[in-house]
């Protein structure tokens, strides 16, 4: 007698939007991604199809956030070229250096709103992140540390308790959040796509290495006309 095929877990897909918020878009934005609301309308397109859960991150700093250049002593406190080796407060011995920024995405502020422009009618839950001011947090699951790690979004087990196979990935930005969410995804267990032209890069040459990072980790970069997305638009 053979062996029973083991039962296939029904596919079950989620969108999550990162940060497309004020602060990363022109023309007003402290932090802003050249392009960062010409993605909204794809963005939109997104969100209009079926996926069972849809998903809008913030980030959503405390104003004295480590990642601020404004909370350092010069001359080391240039945002875009300074940088800051943060110790994980719980275990001192791990570190992480991280790049200075200026102040953006501060609780309370316009900054910190997603654009208004965006389809959130359509969004389920909104995540946000990286209110623990001693810790950066680009990923939209949790900060870098693992040993332990310091703070978590609630974004796992949202998708975990729903029952979610496949994670598809647009917003801001590029070579930062939206990387280090996808990177997570993967490492969750779940099958990760970030749809290219839903996003926008904070620099446009450091794509090589988010690709070579993606192609390592397995995620899948795809475009608007994937059969990933067509497989979506057949959700029922």
């Amino acid at each position: 007698m053979s062996e029973a095929t083991p039962p296939t877990t029904p596919f079950k897909p989620a969108l999550v939007i990162v940060d497309v918020q004020e602060d990363f878009c022109p023309p007003t934005g402290s932090l802003a991604v050249a392009g960062g609301r010409d993605i909204v309308p794809l963005i939109n397109e997104l969100l209009a199809l079926p996926f069972p859960v849809k998903i809008a991150t913030k980030d959503f700093h405390p104003q004295d956030h480590v990642s601020f250049a404004s909370n350092h002593k010069p001359p080391n406190n240039k945002p875009f070229t300074s940088s800051f080796v943060i110790q994980n407060p719980l275990n001192k011995t791990e570190t992480i250096e991280t790049e200075l920024w200026p102040d953006h995405c501060v609780i309370g502020t316009k900054g910190a709103e997603l654009l208004p422009e965006l389809d959130v009618s359509k969004v389920q839950h909104i995540v946000e992140k990286g209110q623990d001011k001693r810790v950066e947090m680009y990923s939209a699951f949790a900060d870098p540390f693992r040993n332990p790690t310091v703070s978590k979004s609630g974004l796992a087990k949202i998708l975990h308790d729903a029952g979610v196979t496949d994670v598809y990935i647009a917003g801001l930005a590029a070579d930062y959040c939206v990387k280090f969410t996808a990177v997570d995804a993967v490492g969750e267990g779940f099958k990760t796509w970030v749809i290219e032209e839903a996003t926008k890069p904070v620099d446009p040459a450091a794509m090589k290495w988010v690709w070579q990072e993606y192609e390592r980790v397995g995620v899948d970069l795809i475009g608007m006309d994937h059969n990933a997305i067509q497989k979506v638009k057949e959700y029922s």
